[in-house]
Order: C-alpha cells, then structure tokens, then sequence
C-alpha cells in the first residue's frame, strides 16, 4: 500500500464501500464510512425532494465534516493507512443536482470555508460503472429509499463527478471503469483492482485516466 490516506469514490451503487473494506482489512487500514444511513432527512428527500433538499444538503455538510474532521485529525497509531469509501467534495457534486440556484449559492459559500480546512487524501480513485448497472446494483441492495432513483439522477451525478475532476488539482485523480469486471465475486478481478490502486506510481502533479480492465 502506497497511500497514508486512500479515498475510494464512485457513484450511487458503485462498490466504493466494499471495495473501501476490503481493501482496510487487507492492508489493516483505518477505514472511514459515510454514515449516511442514520441521516432523517434522507428518506424524506426521495419522498419529496425540493421540500427536504436543503436541510438535506446542510446536514451531509455538517456530518461530513464532523466526521473528516475527526477521523482524520486523529490518525490511529495502530494503523499506518487510511481508507474513505467518501470525501468532502461528494458533499457539492450531490448539492449541485438537489438544490436551487439560490439556496446553491448560499452552500457554496458554507462549502468553499470548510474544504479548505481538510487533509486532501494522496489518491482519489473513482469507479465507474454506466447507469443501467448502478440501477441493477441499487435494486438488488434492495434500499427502500432509493429504489425511486433513475438513471437520469445518476447521469448528473457522474456528470458531476467528471466535471469537478477536470477543474481540480488539489490531488491525482484515478478513474476505474469495473463494468468489465467483478471484483466481489472473483479474487482475480479484485486483485486487479487492488494493484491498479495501490501500485507504486509517481504522482507528481495530476493524472486523471480512464483505465479499462480486460479479464
């Protein structure tokens, strides 16, 4: 393992978190988890989205940064590297495709004070997946409150994604198209993609790629 602190992304139902923990357990890495489960205003904003849009935004704000804050200020002594299945950026991408105009502009500026403030990890790794099978993981997950999401609210949000990477060079951005691979299910293809992130690389200043594993 090549990096203190490992930032593992993607979109909604993606695999950032399995693949985030089993990483941890493999390299005894701290490992960092959104908590968004135990957010009330997550069910209610999939119910009714422009009522609970913004106290929804403002509280995944607060709670990222609590988190971040903490968990990353506080290193463990017992752990040499960090993993994070989420970081703090996700908080505006998510922001962007949720709130109005008006209510945006008011975030950005709550947003741009705190970014600054946090550690930026030493790799950022986004894995891709196309729409049409982040929605067949999604349903097979089998979330009550996401099974109204459509693809056209995962395409903004990748749109999202890729558009924030190619204006920030805060740090090196790896970007892992997996819909050729099943790194849950076959060892092969996880340890692909373990190597492919952890590998020993120069990153010095910027590389953002799209890497397309053939298994």
């Amino acid at each position: 393992m090549n990096h203190d602190f490992l930032v593992i992304e993607g979109n909604i139902g993606a695999g950032k978190t399995t693949f985030a923990r089993m990483l941890s357990e493999e390299f005894d890495a701290k490992l960092i988890l959104e908590q968004f489960a135990e957010n009330p205003f997550l069910p209610k904003f999939y119910n009714d989205p422009e009522k609970y849009s913004f106290p929804l935004e403002l509280s995944f704000l607060a709670e990222r940064y609590g988190q971040l804050k903490k968990d990353l200020a506080n290193r463990d002594l017992f752990h040499q590297h960090t993993i994070a299945d989420y970081y703090f950026m996700k908080s505006l991408i998510f922001a962007q495709n949720t709130l109005a105009q008006d209510e945006y502009n008011l975030y950005r500026n709550f947003f741009d004070i705190i970014y600054e403030r946090l550690p930026k990890p030493d790799l950022f790794v986004y894995l891709h997946l196309p729409e049409e099978l982040l929605l067949i993981n999604i349903r097979k997950r089998g979330r009550t409150y996401e099974q109204s999401i459509e693809a056209e609210y995962l395409k903004k949000i990748r749109e999202g994604y890729f558009s924030f990477f190619s204006q920030q060079n805060d740090f090196p951005v790896l970007i892992v198209d997996t819909s050729a691979i099943d790194f849950v299910a076959i060892s092969d293809h996880y340890r692909v993609l373990r190597d492919l992130v952890t590998r020993t690389v120069d990153w010095t200043g910027i590389r953002r790629e799209i890497l397309l594993p053939d298994l």
